[in-house]
């Protein structure tokens, strides 16, 4: 990585801070549309802005792609980011310890809440297939996964989890049109809060593209895990928050 603080955009030379965006007008595709997207670009601090790429988009509408300089700059010290504050663990190990201080197996329930019919993310981390060359928790020999699907309402989760007697939920959440994604995330927390004394709540952890980890604290769940995020990434912190957090107390013997 650069040392350097203050950085621009690279395009063409290094610092010339051009950059490419995309977006769709409500505007049928003729000159006026692209003059429209250029005037946009400049306000958003493009300038000269060039339109690269136009196209209709049905009737009404034309997709955008628009290249030029910007002038703002970075200041990479003022970067605030989440840093991994767990070691990763190969599915052995994760599982061995589970065996060894928790003797029995570590009950994971994964759903897509609401209306959500995406079941590609909560996919990759649950089914064995996995993601990124990972294999996924129902691989770990010492991890039992229920994964209850897509459009899964909040009641039936926490009825789900309590019947299984849950030490982990996992909700993926893609669809985020109104905010969504945040809602449902609210609506699950304080559903489980309400279900649950606060020493026997089972972990929450949530996932998405549109989700920042900072926001975990916003949402009332114990980890947010955003794009990119692998099964290996996801059990190593469940293992972590059980067996590395004093403050909370494991569940009894099942």
């Amino acid at each position: 990585m650069s040392d350097k603080a203050i950085i621009r955009p690279y395009g063409d030379t290094t610092g010339d801070g051009m950059v490419q965006v995309s977006f769709t007008l409500p505007l049928p595709h003729d000159k006026r549309a692209e003059g429209a997207a250029a005037q946009l670009a400049n306000k958003m601090g493009i300038e000269p802005a060039l339109v690269v790429h136009a196209k209709a988009m049905g009737p009404d509408f034309t997709f955008f792609v628009v290249y030029g300089r910007v002038n703002h700059l970075v200041d990479v010290s003022q970067v605030e980011v989440i840093e991994r504050d767990f070691p990763l663990l190969t599915p052995k190990q994760a599982s061995l310890i589970v065996k060894s201080r928790l003797r029995r197996r570590l009950v994971v329930v994964g759903a897509c809440i609401g209306t959500d019919a995406h079941t590609v993310g909560i996919d990759a981390i649950l089914n064995i297939k996995g993601f990124a060359g990972e294999k996924g928790l129902e691989y770990y020999r010492e991890f039992k996964v229920i994964n209850m699907g897509a459009q899964v309402s909040v009641p039936q989760l926490v009825s789900r989890s309590q019947q299984e007697k849950a030490d982990v939920i996992l909700v993926s959440q893609v669809v985020t049109q109104r905010e969504a994604h945040i809602l449902n995330a609210l609506e699950m927390s304080a559903a489980f809060r309400e279900a649950y004394p606060a020493d026997k709540r089972p972990l929450l952890i949530i996932g998405g593209p549109r989700f920042e980890e900072r926001q975990a604290a916003e949402l009332g769940v114990d980890r947010v895990f955003t794009r990119g995020s692998t099964p290996g990434e996801v059990a190593s912190y469940l293992v972590h928050a059980f067996f590395e957090n004093k403050q909370r107390e494991l569940h009894g013997p099942a």
